[in-house]
């Protein structure tokens, strides 16, 4: 009997002792640390939450939001208003198929441009609408009209479209001024880059009184110099100041690649508002001309002269009236220089284009006096400025 009890009673601590492991265990792989889990009171309960609990992570609340500053408010307010007064211009070639005889067009380049009055005038490149036998302008509104040429001044690069499009649609853009620029204003150009439309990239006036070369070997004085970005696709859309008027209108960069890298060229807007008129009036510019053909500075050059070279005299012009001589042959065959014009009004010539930009300040009718070298010898001649024919 007591050892059936005793066998009994050791079953039981074995049992008891099974059990009391396996527990144990149990609780050991739930904490590693075979620690006990402490808990911390709080009086409120969200603060565990936040604050996280074990492993897991904390929940963050949002930083408050401080707005925007001044700077960034003025430029969403410009972009806002100037957006709807650019447009997004496509040009096309039409081509005819040698075998099926059908006609199609075959996309040419595109470019920006923006609205210059409420009779649907679009200024924009002379290069953006090159060579082209279409042009399509989409304006802010995603409308998109066709467009008929009103006239182009190659030596300024600019170009003027006209679209029947209603008055409603039509946002003229802000015409300001761009002789009283300096370096280190701001600066905001807005435009299609990539055909990316409404694009809008800031800068400063990084220089003043540059001088390129527009698409007629003329070069384009008192250019404005920007750092904002302007790329493939800008070209023809419009320099803006801080306070949204224009300025300028964006012509080229200079790059290596063709992308931006950090300068880039526009033309002031005080040559925009003069050749404009002209070219809604009348198709071209009108300048004054002397009467005279001149030879190619090429020549000139390889002469070794200082000015631009008289070739040939226009019969019945106010230079022939003048007495000015052109370049002849002899009856040897020896050629004879004609004339060489050195200064304008005082103003020196040293090439044929300083000639022809010297003339842009002039109207058809007013006299000027030209000083000539002939023969070695220094005269001057009055003289009345013809119209361009």
């Amino acid at each position: 009997m007591n050892n059936r009890f005793s066998i009994f009673i050791w079953l039981a601590l074995l049992g008891c002792g099974f059990f009391a492991g396996a527990a144990w265990t149990s609780r050991a792989d739930a904490d590693p640390s075979g620690e006990p889990e402490l808990v911390a009171e709080t009086a409120d309960p969200d603060v565990s939450a936040k604050k996280g609990t074990g492993n897991l992570p904390a929940t963050r609340e949002p930083a408050a939001s401080h707005g925007l500053n001044p700077q960034e408010r003025a430029n969403i307010r410009l972009f806002e208003e100037s957006a709807p007064s650019v447009c997004y211009i496509t040009t096309t070639n039409v081509r005819r198929d040698y075998f099926s005889r059908n006609i199609t067009e075959i996309p040419r380049g595109s470019g920006s441009g923006f609205v210059w009055d409420y009779k649907g005038h679009i200024i924009t490149n002379y290069h953006v609408i090159q060579g082209a036998d279409r042009a399509t302008v989409t304006l802010a509104d995603r409308s998109t009209w066709q467009a008929v040429p009103v006239g182009v001044a190659p030596e300024k690069d600019l170009a003027v479209l006209r679209i029947e499009a209603p008055r409603s649609t039509l946002r003229p853009m802000p015409v300001g001024t761009s002789d009283n620029l300096q370096v280190g204003q701001a600066v905001y150009a807005i435009g299609n880059p990539f055909g990316l439309d409404q694009t809008l990239t800031t800068g400063i006036v990084s220089a003043l009184g540059r001088e390129i070369e527009s698409v007629a070997g003329i070069p384009i004085r008192d250019v404005i110099q920007t750092d904002a970005a302007i790329n493939p696709g800008n070209s023809g859309g419009p320099l803006l100041d801080s306070s949204g008027r224009l300025i300028g209108v964006n012509t080229a960069i200079y790059s290596p690649s063709g992308a931006s890298a950090g300068i880039g060229f526009s033309i002031p807007v005080d040559v925009v508002s003069w050749v404009v008129p002209e070219l809604i009036e009348f198709g071209r510019l009108k300048r004054p001309t002397l009467g005279v053909e001149l030879a190619r500075p090429q020549i000139v050059e390889r002469l070794g002269l200082d000015g631009a070279l008289v070739i040939d005299v226009i019969e019945g012009s106010g230079a022939q009236k003048a007495g000015i001589r052109p370049t002849m042959r002899d009856r040897y065959g020896s050629i004879i220089l004609g004339d060489v014009i050195t200064g304008i009004d005082g103003e020196p010539v040293n090439s044929t284009n300083d000639l022809i930009l010297i003339l842009e300040k002039y109207e058809p009718g007013d006299a000027v006096e030209v000083e000539l070298l002939r023969d070695e010898k220094r005269l001057k001649v009055q003289l009345r400025l013809d119209p361009a024919q």
